[in-house]
């Protein structure tokens, strides 16, 4: 059909000869039906192409949104049919049987369903997106589909590949050998599985998988823009069988399950018709009833390297840009696990990775690789901790210096003398917002002189979800409760709010993506005197704000008041100050 309704759209011109040369160009290199082409284009509707076919081939057209399938139907023609052909069959009269295709001029799929089923066959014209939603309605997702054929073969391999002999240790745990669990892990099924969870994971944009072995249950979930969703429930059975494969995939001990583990896995796969390498970061914990499983899946494509795309109000972006460019001192980034403190530090290191620099890391672990940065692996149990990457460090002439956290005060204070001593260094630590940071550093044992001189910048963080685009609505919000939550009286009246209503694209939940929240305080002499006179986290506070910080709640209400998130994300991950 594609020179046919290609020639057919230009006849009835809702296409030029032009659009139609770009659209096969399109077809060519990245393959896929014209008709989806020229929609994904914008030259054309989908009703467009449904009503030229109607037209041309005198076949009726029909909206599948109004018509219910017997399920008696369905099971007339197999998935895969149905699937290669873009059919759905809608109804059944003595030796008719009628089906909806996207392609009436298709006389193979005819005679093919012709003779799979013995009767006549019907066409009527519908759209490819009514035929795709028709498919997944009535024979399921894709995912659903193939999680169902990867059960099947489970199940007739089930004797063979997971009844094992069980061998009982000595502490009365049910245990599989070595050679077992190296076998049950690479049984084709599981294989299968595991691909299957690892290739959804990153279909659907999470962050993170989760399996988790229960005493009764046994379940895997994704993280996707920061909440965790159900995704699959496995059969118990297949617990020992998924783990070892996990293991096996990360070059880890299989017959090692008492201890924690860290491994990595890299898969090379074609996603949105482009080639990608991406890493999984195992980790594995000895739990009551197994071993669980997180995988930070970690995706160099969508590691926001642009410091003006994360999120900073121009204010405080100027004050992180001016940070950052300042020949000596210290950065700290702040804020929760998760919170996004890697995507600022390696947004900033991109901003400053010149050939004229020298930039050392200390990770753990190294999440990305970037080429021109010195990036080092800690590994404490052979002694290369923070604080002795740091002392060697500083015999490299470095430059810039980035310490992945600051955790105990030898690390910290290696990081304050190589600040003081002609170095920028970066760094995260783990506290509520800006001004509490201070207060950490001194708990620590830092002396109050050394912190007023050597941090220059403080920026605290958050991850908020950020509306569906595709479903977002207008949303009626009380005046009353805008001004509790921090706006003033005549600001709040003009303040819309909105949400979203669920839709395909974000799964249902309203939001898709995520966008910082930032909290930017400069060490200006004023608040340097409050901390070598030992001034409470909350003064500080004060007079950061009265000099010009936004907080983490204002942060919030200027994305609220943009539409670009809603008032219960807001109130979720900041407090009114």
């Amino acid at each position: 059909m594609p020179s046919q309704i290609g020639e057919l759209l230009i006849k009835e011109n809702y296409i030029t000869p032009e659009q139609l040369d770009t659209a096969l160009k399109h077809q060519r290199d990245r393959g896929g039906r014209l008709g989806s082409i020229l929609i994904n284009l914008g030259y054309v509707e989908d009703d467009d192409i449904t009503s030229v076919l109607s037209k041309q081939y005198g076949v009726p057209s029909i909206n599948l949104a109004y018509f219910e399938i017997d399920p008696v139907v369905i099971k007339l023609i197999p998935i895969e049919t149905a699937q290669k052909y873009m059919i759905i069959p809608l109804s059944r009269v003595g030796s008719t049987l009628t089906i909806a295709t996207a392609d009436p001029t298709n006389v193979f799929a005819m005679d093919d369903i012709k003779f799979m089923t013995g009767f006549n066959v019907e066409p009527v014209v519908a759209s490819e997106i009514s035929i795709q939603e028709a498919l997944e309605k009535y024979y399921g997702t894709p995912h659903a589909i193939e999680l169902k054929k990867v059960y099947e073969e489970i199940a007739q391999v089930e004797k063979e590949s997971i009844e094992l002999d069980l061998e009982e240790e000595s502490d009365q745990e049910a245990m599989l050998s070595a050679d077992q669990l190296q076998r049950s892990g690479e049984e084709a099924p599981i294989i299968k599985l595991v691909n299957l969870i690892l290739s959804d994971s990153i279909k659907k944009g999470a962050s993170d998988i989760h399996i988790e072995p229960y005493e009764k249950d046994f379940r895997v979930r994704f993280r996707i823009d920061g909440i965790l969703y159900n995704m699959m429930n496995p059969p118990l059975r297949l617990k020992d069988a998924m783990t070892s494969r996990v293991k096996i995939m990360a070059k880890l001990d299989i017959s090692e399950k008492r201890l924690p583990q860290d491994g990595r896995i890299k898969i090379r796969t074609t996603f949105d018709n482009k080639r990608k390498e991406i890493d999984f970061r195992v980790s594995t914990l000895p739990t009551l009833f197994g071993e669980k499983i997180v995988l930070r899946i970690l995706d160099r494509d969508t590691l926001p390297l642009d410091m003006g795309k994360l999120g900073l109000e121009e204010s405080s972006l100027k004050k992180v840009e001016a940070g950052i460019l300042r020949p000596y001192g210290m950065v700290l980034v702040t804020g929760p696990t998760g919170s996004g403190k890697t995507s600022t530090l390696y947004s900033a290191l991109n901003r400053l990775n010149t050939p004229e620099t020298n930039i050392i890391t200390a990770e753990d672990p190294v999440e990305y690789n970037f080429k021109g940065i010195n990036q080092v692996q800690i590994k404490e149990q052979i002694g290369l901790t923070f604080a002795a990457a740091l002392r060697s460090f500083l015999r490299q002439d470095p430059n810039i210096i980035l310490v992945g956290e600051i955790r105990d005060f030898e690390t910290t204070e290696i990081a304050i003398k190589a600040a003081l001593t002609g170095h920028l260094v970066l760094s995260s630590v783990h506290t509520n917002d800006a001004p509490s940071t201070i207060t950490r550093l001194l708990n620590m044992g830092i002396e109050p002189f050394l912190v007023a001189t050597s941090v220059h910048l403080i920026c605290a963080q958050r991850l908020i979800r950020k509306i569906c685009k595709d479903c977002k609505s207008e949303l009626k919000t009380p005046l009353q409760t805008l001004i509790n939550i921090g706006f003033p009286q005549e600001e709040a009246k003009s303040v819309m709010t909105y949400k979203g209503q669920g839709c395909k694209t974000c799964n249902g939940t309203g939001y898709k993506g995520r966008i910082g929240l930032y909290e930017v305080m400069e060490i200006t002499e004023d608040i340097q005197e409050l901390i070598l006179v030992g001034a409470s986290a909350r003064e500080i506070k004060r007079k950061a704000v009265e000099q010009g910080m936004l907080t983490l709640r204002q942060s919030g209400l200027s994305k609220l008041k943009a539409g670009l998130t809603t008032l219960d994300e807001v109130l979720r991950e900041t407090v009114q100050y």
